[in-house]
């Protein structure tokens, strides 16, 4: 997608951290699933967690989406970059590198909060992972805030 001002954006991965990102305590509510499942029309969707809560299998039983366990942001931008050109959404230190590589970045500020060093790696800084995927159901939305 061209973004006038801003530049073209050819990613065909979007890459997620799980916890203070898709989910809070290993959980991922039913509307994010369902968002993740409409992703996947266009995108390969791959999630990257360290599993703290030994949930990542079995939370996304069942979707089109890849799951990869990391042991840490290193391992975590290793495999973010070994789908090419990527789309990364992340909010923490974990993330920071793979932010700082993708594409396009998106931090989500939830109820775990954010790194301000995932911030400062960031193009785009939502307070809810819906809203960071609706922005890429939607490129309007994205050349709305992108545009220069």
């Amino acid at each position: 997608m061209e973004i006038p001002g801003y530049g073209e954006i050819k990613a065909e991965t979007v890459v997620f951290d799980l916890n203070g990102t898709l989910g809070s305590d290993g959980k991922v509510d039913d509307e994010v699933k369902h968002l993740l499942e409409r992703l996947a029309d266009r995108y390969t969707v791959v999630i990257l967690s360290a599993d703290t809560f030994g949930t990542l299998e079995e939370e996304f039983k069942g979707l089109p989406v890849r799951v990869e366990r990391v042991k840490d942001g290193s391992e975590k931008l290793q495999k973010a970059m070994s789908y090419g050109s990527y789309i990364a959404i992340g909010n923490g230190n974990n993330d920071v590198a793979m932010l700082e590589s993708a594409e396009l970045a998106f931090c989500v500020i939830g109820p775990e909060g954010a790194t301000i060093d995932a911030l400062l790696a960031s193009d785009i800084v939502v307070t809810d992972v819906k809203d960071a995927i609706a922005m890429l159901l939607n490129e309007k939305k994205l050349i709305a805030t992108l545009r220069g």
